[in-house]
């Protein structure tokens, strides 16, 4: 890579120098305009009137995020490895929206997946802590996957039960016609969202419906804590590794089996 093409690609990639940062802050808000244009053109009254500065607007935006996603290719050391990596992608699916409207009606709406290009902004203001406060909870999750798994295969198991019981104790006569259309009842009743399109009619329905409720409101939390326990575990098994801190002198790095902080003497928790 030649030093010209080196440069460019450190202003382009890069927001730790002043070109840097105004190419990412310029690019930052030609995203907003898209998305606000995108917005606005979904709203009749203001399309009628603006419509062919919507349209004039949109493929100004999308050539100039073509030209900027082949850039980004042509810098790139590895063009597949940017292409397939989560920010090439955003950046390809940013693009394709329009040129698919020649194909499928209104499908230039979808450019408001743009929006996912703002997450450029966490690199551009310094926010690398909260990358690794993301990196955290990500870990987190996963760990606790498997029992997340287990408790949805519950769920769906407690949603098939409850819907085939509607359908036998309702039946097609109170609006459960067959066990799919249980099924969405009882998810909708166990997840307290409540449509009322399907309403029990018969005081067994009834009995069974103020049972699910009562469960729903249990079950919203069982995820909350399996993340929450798994998080506390986590930060518990992070601090050991990097050992324990004295309170009185500040130093750090000490053995958890220590009782006394080897600098000051003072006892440790």
């Amino acid at each position: 890579m030649d030093l010209s093409k080196k440069r460019l690609a450190h202003i382009v990639f890069e927001a730790d120098d002043l070109p840097g940062k105004i190419f990412d802050i310029v690019l930052l808000v030609m995203i907003l305009g898209s998305i606000l244009v995108a917005i606005l053109d979904s709203v009749a009254s203001i399309r009628a009137q603006y419509g062919e500065i919507f349209f004039f607007l949109e493929w100004l935006f999308t050539i100039l995020f073509t030209i900027e996603f082949l850039l980004r290719v042509w810098l790139s050391r590895k063009a597949t490895g940017y292409i397939f990596s989560f920010y090439g992608m955003v950046d390809l699916l940013a693009i394709l929206p329009t040129y698919l409207s020649f194909f499928v009606v209104n499908s230039q709406l979808l450019t408001v997946v743009r929006a996912l290009r703002l997450l450029r902004i966490v690199r551009i203001l310094k926010l690398g802590r909260y990358v690794s406060e993301a990196e955290f909870l990500k870990r987190s999750i996963r760990s606790s996957s498997h029992k997340i798994l287990l408790f949805i295969g519950f769920i769906l198991t407690i949603v098939l039960i409850m819907g085939t019981l509607m359908f036998i104790i309702e039946g097609p006569e109170h609006g459960f016609y067959n066990i799919p259309i249980g099924m969405y009842w009882a998810i909708v009743t166990l997840t307290t969202v409540g449509f009322g399109d399907i309403t029990p009619a018969t005081p067994l329905g009834q009995f069974f419906s103020s049972i699910i409720m009562l469960l729903g409101y249990a079950i919203i939390a069982v995820p909350t804590g399996i993340v929450s326990s798994e998080m506390a575990a986590q930060r518990t098994r992070e601090q050991l590794a990097k050992g324990i801190k004295c309170n009185t002198c500040g130093k750090a790095g000490l053995d958890p089996t220590d009782a006394y902080c080897k600098a000051c003497g003072e006892q440790l928790p």
